[in-house]
Order: C-alpha cells, then sequence, then structure tokens
C-alpha cells in the first residue's frame, strides 16, 4: 500500500457502446493512496502513444508518479510506452495476465464507474460520453466519500495530506 500521493497510479480501460452500437473505450487513471480519479479519457481509439500523451498531461498538473500498473494490453506495452518510461523514469508494473485483482484499486473503481455512469447514461456520440463522464469523475473525487479515506472524499483527502505535508 502506498503511503503517499504519487506513489503508484493504476491504469486500465473500460469499454462501452454508443447507440448506435460504435464502441468506445475510456481511460482510467486512479491514485491508489487518495483513491482520486486523476483521468478518465473516453475516446474511439487510445493507442499506446495517446495514453502517455495523457499521462504527460496529468504529470503536469499532478506531478509524477513514481510507479504505474496495468495489465499488459497492447497499447500498454507498445514500443511508446517503453519509450515514454525511459524518458520520464517512472517504472511500469504489468500484473500477471489474467489476475485483475493485482490491479484491484483500479478494478474497483472500474466497477463503480461502470456501475453508477456507464450502465447508467445512453450516449449517442462521443462529446455527449465526455461531458458526462467529466461530471460523473469531478463528483467521486469532490463530494464521494470513502470509508477507506476516513468518509472524506478523495479530493478532501489529497488536500488534507498536502496540508499536513507542508506543515512538517
Amino acid at each position: 500500500m502506498p503511503d503517499r500521493i504519487n506513489v503508484r497510479w493504476n491504469l486500465d480501460f473500460v469499454s462501452d457502446a454508443f447507440t448506435d452500437g460504435r464502441r468506445f473505450r475510456v481511460l482510467a487513471v486512479v491514485d491508489d493512496f487518495s483513491r482520486e480519479c486523476l483521468a478518465l479519457v473516453a475516446d474511439t481509439s487510445l493507442s499506446g502513444l495517446r495514453v502517455t500523451r495523457e499521462l504527460d498531461a496529468v504529470m503536469a498538473v499532478r506531478g509524477k508518479p513514481s510507479t504505474i500498473v496495468s495489465d499488459n494490453g497492447t497499447e500498454l506495452t507498445s514500443m511508446a510506452v517503453l519509450k515514454w518510461c525511459q524518458q520520464t523514469g517512472v517504472e511500469w508494473h504489468d500484473i500477471a495476465p489474467g489476475k485483475p485483482m493485482q490491479n484491484g484499486f483500479v478494478e474497483s473503481f472500474n466497477g463503480r464507474f461502470r456501475d453508477e455512469c456507464l450502465n447508467e447514461t445512453l450516449f449517442s456520440n462521443l462529446g455527449q460520453a465526455r461531458a458526462a463522464i467529466a461530471s460523473w469523475r469531478e463528483d467521486y473525487n469532490v463530494n464521494r466519500p470513502h470509508s477507506a479515506l476516513g468518509n472524506r472524499s478523495p479530493a478532501e483527502f489529497a488536500a488534507t495530506i498536502a496540508l499536513e505535508t507542508a506543515a512538517a
């Protein structure tokens, strides 16, 4: 278990479909310590290069993680991701094939995300999906208390940790 923010991020993909049957995917990035959802990126295609661009965008706001944990899907084992790890110095850990609970934080998050957002909303286009997903992410991070965080929201917990760290 990480003991501070940005020690370990987990990421995974969740798939859904528009009302016309076309598929889209969502890249979920979660900080294991604060349980914050750092990104939910929805698109019809998410290559390894796109994943690294999104991670760069998160790092520009959040700082660099020590480690990223993911499954070993083709996007996440691509040359683009390997090159990105070498350039950034971020360690990438692939879970064992067929062992999603080795990525338990993001799997738990994905279950909530699917139950509370994806399964509850009919999306007709990517713009609508992105707006609904962004709204759900904001609610999850800012308003939703988590028992593992002392019944604080991830944002509240992260702010408390930041204040404690600054005071120390």
